[in-house]
């Protein structure tokens, strides 16, 4: 193992204090405004500090956007790992049992119509690959039998996510994480999903 100090990169060091209170602030005026109302400005003045700090991190309100969501999210990995459906499901209902995640998700519906330039680019940061290991995980509960034989994961996909945005409509925001799993498992468990159904393997009789 070398003994040399490490080398700092050239620039000045990022100031980590800032960094926080930029997506602090970005993340408070988000809930608080909407996308399509928060600007950098704003970012920067409720933040303390230019406007200047801010785009030398963010070089625009779509990346800055995007950290602020991510970093509400304790920042995820953009292919997490999900163990099964059981894990999915435990995983959405703590997002969806706490308050100021359901405000965000709230805001962010309404971003779909007002900044679609905001979606397009979140797909294609983290939301593609996250679907992707979610749709894996119900085609491998499918192949266990935990699910109908003609289950289409990207419809059932569909369905789940329709209900998390039905469940942010119609449910209060003091619904508890029980309360919220207990809602998701019967929406799949309309679906067919049977978590104790594990499919048996045909017996080789030898003959």
């Amino acid at each position: 193992m070398s003994t040399q100090p490490r080398s700092r990169a050239p620039g000045r060091p990022r100031n980590q204090e800032a960094d926080a209170a930029i997506l602090d602030a970005a993340l408070e005026l988000l809930i608080e405004r909407g996308v399509e109302a928060t600007s950098i400005e704003q970012v920067a003045r409720r933040a303390g500090v230019t406007r200047a700090t801010v785009y030398r991190r963010f070089p625009d309100k779509t990346r800055l956007m995007i950290a602020t969501i991510e970093a509400a999210y304790g920042d995820p990995p953009a292919t997490p790992e999900i163990r099964d459906v059981e894990h999915l499901l435990a995983g959405w209902a703590h997002v969806l049992a706490n308050p100021r995640h359901r405000r965000l998700l709230r805001r962010l519906y309404g971003a779909l119509e007002d900044c679609p330039e905001l979606t397009r680019a979140y797909q294609r940061a983290s939301g593609e690959s996250r679907d992707r290991t979610r749709r894996e995980v119900l085609e491998r509960a499918r192949t266990r039998g935990m699910l109908p034989p003609g289950t289409d994961p990207d419809v059932l996909l569909d369905l789940l996510t329709g209900a998390v945005w039905q469940h942010l409509a119609a449910r209060p925001d003091t619904s508890t994480v029980g309360e919220t799993e207990q809602f998701l498992r019967a929406v799949l468990h309309q679906a067919g999903y049977r978590p104790d159904a594990v499919q048996q393997q045909p017996v080789d009789d030898g003959q």
